[in-house]
């Protein structure tokens, strides 16, 4: 039996695609016994240069071609508009359908999968988290056995760039930003990456896969790296720390966490050490304990890759005959999602060089049960107050854990303090000590 395949959208990914089924068809059905041909390829623009040449036999602006001669449609135009329809009408003539849509998945896959598991069809989505990573397999099948509690990452390679330049050459952010979108690396508008969204869709669907059940999407806490500050980069590698964009959940028994922002690292952690472009995911099971993906998160042939490993796991299943859905909703105890996360926290303020500053902050953390780790204040990075000439100075308090609320009641407090100048900056450091 021959499995016909057919995409539509043939930008960057779809290409990609393209590229390896034509010239991998024969060592996959090598590997596999798995004969795949590519039926059709739909896009609204074929004058438009590609990284590859798609045959003109393959070629078509009508999606519907592509729906009525495929077993597997392969869904790569983005978006949640046109995507979704795509989708629905694809599931209810009966097809299986592959995608790469964080985007539509993490604000209205339970739709699409309830009606995938109505009508006994398959929606594989491996390329929709971490580009070639297979972490959505590795969680979904290879992890099966565990009681997940912690998934968490770095799930996008535009901010883990700049973020690495910043901490290696000391260059601002916006510096660091310019030069990514010159080597490609970020979009023109890139405020998906930047403001944290591209990584909260992320982390959505890799929540729905590790704890069983959707979440409303708008009740994720998102931070994104754009206002982060070098002086905060540099203080925090003073105090042994590496910052990365970190998207995390994490269960604590029936309360979930689920959160995207700049988080600081203690730097022999394994994430801390994940450079320039490179994505990667630290899964903890009760079982098999640790274990981390790494590799690219985006890119033509990474994605790529992803996209078909998902079209063979479903042509092997329709060669079998046992073609089967995954339950979702899984999960049948009410998790509650939680923003009172439970964290260990690097506050800066902006202090007057004298005596009894510390002791004022000091106190208000204590009244709300929240505990100093250490100290840093820095006499040479100052500048004048304009207040009888007063030097201004950073001083830095790394605290233990505490909860979310507790903090954020605190520095709603400390900034009616005489001694504190401005906004104080709060990042979240995520390590194993109390």
């Amino acid at each position: 039996m021959k499995v016909k395949v057919g995409i539509v959208g043939c930008g960057v990914v779809g290409t990609g695609v393209v590229e390896l089924l034509l010239k991998n068809s024969e060592i996959i059905k090598k590997k596999t016994g798995v004969e795949l041909e590519l039926s059709k390829v739909a896009d609204r623009d074929w004058e438009r240069q590609r990284a590859f040449h798609v045959p003109e036999g393959l070629r078509t602006t009508d999606y519907k071609e592509v729906i009525e001669n495929s077993h597997i449609v392969v869904e790569l135009v983005g978006g949640k508009g046109f995507a979704k329809e795509l989708i629905k009408e694809a599931l209810l003539k009966g097809k299986h359908v592959v995608t790469a849509n964080k985007h539509l998945l993490a604000e209205e896959g339970e739709e699409l999968f309830s009606l995938a598991q109505e009508r006994g069809l398959h929606i594989g989505f491996e390329a929709s988290v971490g580009g070639g990573i297979p972490i959505i397999k590795a969680v979904r099948e290879a992890l099966v056995g565990n009681n997940i509690k912690v998934v968490y990452g770095i799930l996008n390679g535009t901010t883990n760039y700049i973020l690495t330049r910043m901490l290696q050459e000391d260059v601002d952010f916006e510096t660091a930003l310019k030069e990514a979108k010159s080597k490609g690396y970020a979009e023109a508008d890139p405020s998906l990456d930047i403001d944290g969204w591209d990584s909260a869709h992320k982390i959505a669907i890799l929540s729905f896969i590790a704890f069983g059940s959707f979440l409303p999407f708008s009740r994720i806490h998102v931070e994104g790296i754009r206002n982060i500050e070098l002086l905060d980069v540099e203080l925090g590698r003073e105090l042994g720390y590496t910052l990365k964009l970190l998207a995390i959940a994490k269960r604590r028994e029936e309360e979930l966490e689920v959160r995207v922002h700049p988080t600081f690292l203690p730097e022999e952690d394994p994430l801390a050490k994940v450079s320039d472009v490179f994505n990667a995911i630290m899964v903890e099971g009760d079982f098999v304990g640790k274990t981390m993906f790494y590799g690219r998160g985006a890119g033509s042939h990474p994605t790529a890759s992803a996209v078909v490993s998902d079209i063979v796991d479903i042509a092997c299943r329709l060669q079998s005959g046992q073609v089967c859905t995954y339950p979702i909703n899984w999960e049948d105890k009410r998790i509650k999602l939680t923003e009172d996360f439970y964290s260990r926290y690097y506050l800066r303020f902006d202090v007057p060089d004298r005596p009894g500053v510390l002791a004022s902050i000091a106190k208000v953390l204590a009244d709300h049960h929240i505990s100093i780790a250490s100290v840093l204040q820095k006499e040479k990075v100052c500048k004048l107050a304009g207040r009888e000439g007063e030097h201004i100075v950073p001083l830095v308090v790394l605290t233990h854990k505490a909860y979310e609320s507790s903090m954020r009641r605190a520095l709603q407090e400390m900034q009616t303090l005489p001694v504190v100048m401005g906004k104080p900056i709060l990042i979240r450091v995520e390590e194993e000590a109390e």
